[in-house]
């Protein structure tokens, strides 16, 4: 038997039109959850967690909790949050919201991707909280410094990384998620709970003519792009 829902949480559900939020809506009043393999077996969504934020983004709650899936390892799975009047009221507008933080941050940061530190355009930057939703909840109050803002890859390989991460799985520690790459590139003592440092290199415009050299160099040592750019490091520092 589905659920009742309140006609003014049922008006907002219907006016989301985006694809991707709208099937997961549309199968939670239908089924009343959806779990990341149906996101991407049914659905073709190889990134669930980007979904999910999808629909947080249009006001409306969702919360993560484990099912077994067809292989009988535990996944996620979404399902509406408290949609209480109160809280009701607290997320709609969260559209207009996203884009302010949006403003907000290009204008302290620049134009830019925040872990390959890309120049883009506005329209392809997607805001992403800095210590994931599924961790932290929904903040009392949201600030600009909360969030951070990504390009389409560096998101969906944020979310993977997120993910398969022990803290977003079981612990939920909001200060693991503080301390990591992915929450502060520029200050991190960790990537996602692994000893791991990382350096994100974009070339573009004419730098690629560098990159195409770097390639050649790298190709004729019989090395791949990224083991010669540590040849060269190493050499630096010693």
């Amino acid at each position: 038997m589905a659920q009742k829902y309140p006609n003014e949480f049922l008006e907002l559900c219907n006016s989301v039109t985006a694809k991707r939020p709208k099937t997961v809506i549309e199968h939670i009043l239908k089924h009343g959850h959806i779990t990341t393999e149906e996101l991407k077996e049914k659905y073709g969504y190889n990134h669930p967690p980007r979904a999910n934020r999808d629909v947080h983004e249009h006001g409306i709650p969702l919360e993560t909790f484990r099912v077994t899936g067809s292989d009988g390892r535990k996944i996620a799975a979404y399902r509406f949050g408290d949609i209480s009047k109160k809280r009701f009221k607290k997320l709609s507008g969260r559209t207009d919201l996203s884009r302010k933080i949006k403003d907000d941050l290009i204008e302290k940061y620049g134009c830019k991707c925040f872990i390959y530190l890309e120049v883009m355009d506005k329209s392809v930057l997607q805001i992403d909280h800095r210590v994931s939703y599924e961790v932290e909840g929904e903040s009392s109050e949201l600030l600009p410094d909360d969030f951070m803002l990504l390009s389409g890859s560096a998101n969906r390989l944020k979310s993977w990384s997120c993910e398969h991460c022990e803290n977003w799985q079981t612990l939920r520690k909001k200060e693991i998620c503080l301390s990591c790459y992915w929450a502060y590139p520029e200050k991190y003592f960790h990537v996602a709970m692994q000893q791991v440092r990382r350096v994100d290199l974009i070339w573009q415009g004419k730098e690629i003519e560098q990159y195409e050299k770097l390639k050649t160099d790298a190709k004729e040592s019989n090395k791949t792009v990224p083991e010669y750019i540590k040849q060269i490091i190493q050499s630096v520092i010693k």
